[in-house]
């Protein structure tokens, strides 16, 4: 063989290499993923093991990097959809809480004593109502593929069981930042306060504020009890669904083959969380209590009452979230 035609091969194979490696590397991708709790915390544990199925599954080819503790939106959680929507995050796995200043249908979770338990927030995610909250989720340039849970959020205080509305009264509780939070703690006579949860604890210690609200995972791993928080009650006001989703134009940019692995993944990531979830919380609250805090657990009757004191809310809050939407979760739930 001549030496001109083993440089002619030579330079085809050097060639074909180059054009692999550049078609593997095309392949190839990584994505930013954001959420509010690290993996201390179950939602934190539900993005790692979105990464983690992605990554198996597409034989390392896709690759999710989760930021948490709100990086990627410099610690101001309310504005994650936003960034996700314009593009500055590729995908998350938010709170309707945070999401719900954009997305005011995402309200519905924080109408409060909607939700009496878990049945009632699958009976919502899994039927009519779920579909609509991922329909307006879309319309605003973003794809949900799948539902998480953080929990029902309890309160605590400093100062004295609470089993009753007239029980708040007067005391000074640390909100998130949502008009609805708002009005739900006036209407059972409290003092709300808005504050970020960087804020929040040292309020709490100093007595600046007399009490939270919280699911029992974050007041177990961020041992609010060293805070004075003494009393607990176990209310169930409302429950904050999770919800993995994507950027829509990167979606669009997938193919259809990768956009199933991803779906189902978040799919089956978050049935794992919330399982998860679900299971640690009777074991929560052994440990709230080991530790000297007192736990209450309200009765029917005695939840009834909370319920009778924020009907106004409903009242108010109803249109602005979607009669349709609030009748189909209501239905879904007297069904369940």
């Amino acid at each position: 063989m001549s030496n001109k035609r083993r440089f002619t091969r030579l330079a085809a194979t050097v060639a074909g290499i180059a054009l692999l490696s550049t078609v593997l590397s095309a392949q190839a991708r990584e994505y930013s993923v954001s959420t509010v709790l690290s993996d201390a915390f179950p939602w934190g544990q539900a993005a790692e093991k979105w990464a983690e199925l992605v990554k198996e599954r597409s034989g390392g080819r896709i690759t999710l990097r989760v930021y948490p503790n709100s990086q990627l939106v410099s610690g101001d959680q309310t504005r994650e959809f936003s960034a996700m929507r314009s593009g500055l995050i590729d995908m998350a796995v938010g709170s309707t809480i945070n999401w719900s200043p954009q997305v005011p249908e995402l309200n519905l979770f924080s109408l409060p004593f909607l939700m009496p338990d878990t049945k009632a927030v699958d009976a919502i995610t899994g039927g009519k109502a779920g579909e609509m909250v991922f329909k307006a989720i879309e319309s605003r340039g973003v794809v949900p593929l799948a539902w998480g849970e953080n929990g029902f959020r309890e309160i605590s205080n400093s100062r004295k069981p609470i089993t009753k509305p007239e029980d708040l009264a007067g005391l000074k509780i640390r909100v998130v930042g949502s008009p609805l939070f708002q009005d739900t703690f006036e209407a059972l006579g409290a003092n709300p306060t808005q504050m970020s949860w960087t804020d929040a604890k040292p309020a709490l210690t100093t007595g600046a504020v007399d009490g939270q609200e919280n699911p029992l995972s974050v007041f177990d791993v961020a041992r609010i009890d060293q805070a004075g928080q003494r009393y607990l009650t176990m209310w169930h006001y409302m429950n904050d669904p999770l919800i993995f989703a994507v950027n829509q134009r990167v979606w669009k940019t997938l193919p259809k083959e990768d956009q199933e692995l991803l779906r189902q993944a978040a799919i089956d990531a978050g049935k794992w969380e919330i399982e998860l979830s679900r299971q640690q919380e009777a074991e929560r609250a052994n440990t709230i209590k080991a530790r000297g805090v007192e736990v209450v657990e309200l009765t029917d009757a005695q939840r009834q009452a909370f319920i009778e004191a924020t009907r106004k809310v409903h009242q108010k809050w109803t249109p602005r979230i979607g009669a349709e939407l609030v009748k189909a979760a209501r239905e879904a739930i007297e069904q369940r």
